[in-house]
């Protein structure tokens, strides 16, 4: 076994590797860019080496950065974890010529499985279900025209070295058969220099699923069941779950035995994940075979009890599989939701910053522990108050929760995510509560085309529906009947000023274009202790008790008798004396007045934001990539005025109007904020 290993990576995947190294003794060398220095990774590993300048191409991408650190610290092997370099074949070679152990299938493997119109003939020589279509590059896009007739529409136009999301369009005529071609064509070879283009069949009502398979060095292969990965937002997974609520027992076996009989074709070794399309009659497809960990790996661990990144790190060092297939286990439903730094309600455009609060829920799961089950885990590679770079992707933290069955999993899902405080950047959390809120989620009918059929237009507010919007007043009326306890009981108060408990209120819940909604509400005590009280809400009663601090975000309790967990905070930069109550992904900014206070609030005018339609306004924090205009310029109405990078993503920014530049507020180079003006025009 390996006494030092070196990870390859950053963020979440390099503090999970470095739990199971820990567990099994092995000590761990971090590297990590300018903008990594004191990024959680580099502090749990034994040693740490900076391999250069924050872009990942200068740093992370650096394989000979790599290979020398592994020389300069003695590390005998090398995790790559998943993305930057894990699946590069000439990477995984270069490392084994200098005679380091690279922590993955072999470079043969990678290569093999890397290429997706050799790895369909690899999948169809072996005897895996391919997809209807022709997996020779075409060279026109007259000939892709043909080609999609006789296959029959819908077809997909897909690159051949094609990857999240890009160089891919669906036709379902001959005219989009052609401009699809041609898109295809052009965006493969600005992306990977490879433009190589096919045509294969549309699999209507799709549903991703992948098999989870491990092989070792004496050519024993497994496969270690099956994981949903459906639910997708623009091609990239959101909510993955085991098993999968739609596949039958057959069905299950069938795709397993497929996708060991591909492993084995390419003399596979290491954790791998073979992706299926499956049809609405359980048909299934072979897509893709992932050759590396994958990001949702932890809910395999979840319903086996396994340690993948321990048996790939075995797998490594030459030990056979400590198991055979008729001992894989499937124990109860695990799911896991990507918590990304964006905003769902500006269109999930990155949000980066300083991570004033990172306060995760209760861990009772834990990595590299997986006999932990039932319970909660988070995989993360950030902590309070470190600092989300815009070099990178979205993704801050993996939630996991294992349950009895698939309810059980959701309705944990849902604490958990109540009380997950992230504060300083945005997150896509009330998205995810709203995904996990929706009746057809809930009872497993869905397929990739679910975000896009449900929420096409964008995400807002009231898409999150809550179960009982008066628990949001109610709460936020109980956190203020307790401050008014507290403030009660203190000592040397004058007579005559003393601080009075009140019985009634009026919660005002406040609205952005000032018409807010006052609701009466009576509040009692109850069971004679600290911590309780009965609030009463439009002739509905809510009995809440609850002994968390006033000070603690993350509040729990139960109402009813019901467990609850809800986010309270006094104050934001909008309301100051608000509280802003946060439960099931819905939101309020709240006031808790006396009545005749309450009656004077109501004759406030209504002070409106400044209008800002002259400027153009950065939409993300990111980095100025280019400003296309000058002062004095005329500019029309969709014409590009700048450009924002952030988080590996570039936004456009273009001219909503006619207009004269009047004056240019910032220059390239600039980091920018959110809403930070770039242009006025006169």
């Amino acid at each position: 076994m390996f006494t030092k290993i070196l990870i390859a990576n950053r963020g979440e995947i390099a503090c999970r590797v470095i739990q199971t190294a820990r567990k099994m003794g092995i000590k761990t060398v971090a590297v990590y860019s300018d903008a990594d220095k004191e990024a959680r990774h580099v502090a749990l590993a034994d040693e740490a080496i900076n391999i250069g300048p924050a872009p990942s191409r200068e740093s992370y991408l650096q394989a000979e950065k790599i290979i020398a650190a592994c020389k300069q610290t003695g590390a005998q092997a090398v995790h790559p974890g998943y993305g930057f370099l894990s699946e590069n074949e000439g990477f995984a070679k270069r490392v084994e010529e200098e005679g380091i152990i690279f922590i993955g299938p072999k470079h043969y493997s990678i290569a093999a499985m890397g290429d997706k119109i050799a790895s369909k003939k690899l999948a169809g020589a072996a005897g895996v279900n391919c997809i209807p279509g022709v997996n020779d590059a075409i060279d026109t896009a007259e000939k892709a025209v043909e080609i999609a007739k006789g296959i029959g529409y819908p077809v997909m136009i897909k690159a051949s070295a094609g990857g999240g999301g890009k160089g891919l369009r669906v036709a379902h005529n001959d005219q989009e058969a052609f401009e699809g071609f041609t898109s295809c064509r052009n965006e493969a070879r600005n992306s990977f220099g490879d433009d190589r283009v096919f045509i294969e069949k549309f699999v209507e009502e799709p549903r991703h699923i992948e098999i989870q398979l491990i092989g070792d060095s004496q050519g024993n292969v497994i496969y270690l069941n099956e994981r949903e990965c459906s639910i997708q937002r623009r091609h990239q997974k959101v909510i993955e779950e085991a098993p999968s609520p739609f596949i039958s027992d057959t069905t299950r076996k069938a795709m397993g035995e497929q996708a060991v009989a591909l492993a084995k074709a390419v003399k596979y070794q290491s954790a791998g994940t073979v992706e299926f399309v499956v049809g609405k009659d359980q048909s299934f497809y072979f897509l893709e075979m992932n050759t590396r960990l994958q990001v949702e790996h932890p809910v395999t661990e979840c319903i086996t009890g396994l340690d993948l990144v321990e048996l790939m790190i075995r797998v490594a060092a030459g030990e056979p599989l400590p198991l055979a297939q008729k001992d894989v286990q499937r124990n109860g439903w695990a799911m896991e939701c990507r918590i990304n730094a964006e905003d769902p309600f500006r269109n999930f455009l990155p949000s980066t910053g300083r991570l004033v609060r990172f306060q995760p829920p209760a861990q009772t799961m834990h990595q590299a522990n997986t006999q932990d089950l039932y319970g909660v885990r988070v995989d993360t590679g950030v902590q309070d108050g470190g600092e989300i770079p815009m070099y990178y992707d979205s993704m801050i933290a993996k939630l996991i929760v294992h349950g009895k069955d698939r309810l059980d999993a959701i309705a944990k899902m849902r604490a958990a995510l109540n009380a997950f405080v992230i504060r300083g950047i945005s997150s896509n959390i009330p998205f995810q509560a709203a995904l996990l809120a929706h009746p057809k989620f809930v009872a497993g009918d869905f397929n990739t085309g679910f975000i896009a059929e449900h929420y096409g237009k964008g995400f807002a507010a009231e898409d999150v529906p809550h179960d009982d919007p008066n628990v949001l007043k109610a709460i936020a009326a109980f956190v203020r009947r307790k401050a008014h306890e507290r403030e009660a009981g203190i000592s040397g108060q004058l007579p005559g000023y003393q601080v009075k408990i009140e019985k009634d209120y009026v919660v005002v819940t406040l609205a952005g274009d000032g018409q807010h909604s006052y609701t009466p509400v009576h509040i009692e005590e109850f069971a004679g202790k600290t911590g309780f009280a009965r609030i009463g809400i439009d002739k509905l009663s809510y009995e809440i008790y609850s002994d968390s601090r006033l000070n603690d975000v993350a509040i729990h309790g139960t109402i009813n008798s019901q467990p609850f967990t809800a986010q309270v905070e006094r104050g934001t930069r909008k309301y100051p004396l608000a509280f802003r109550v946060q439960h099931n992904g819905t939101q309020i900014d709240a006031l808790v007045l006396q009545p005749r206070v309450a009656q004077l609030h109501q004759l406030m005018p209504h002070k409106a934001p400044p209008d800002m339609s002259r400027f153009v306004l950065s939409p993300m924090p990111g980095l100025l990539v280019d400003v296309a205009v000058q002062v004095g310029q005329k500019v029309q109405a969709g014409e590009r005025v700048a450009v924002i990078e952030a988080m590996k993503m570039e936004n456009v920014l273009f001219a909503v109007a006619d207009g004269v530049v009047g004056k240019v507020l910032a220059a390239k180079g600039e980091s920018l904020s959110v809403d930070q003006p770039i242009v006025e025009f006169a």
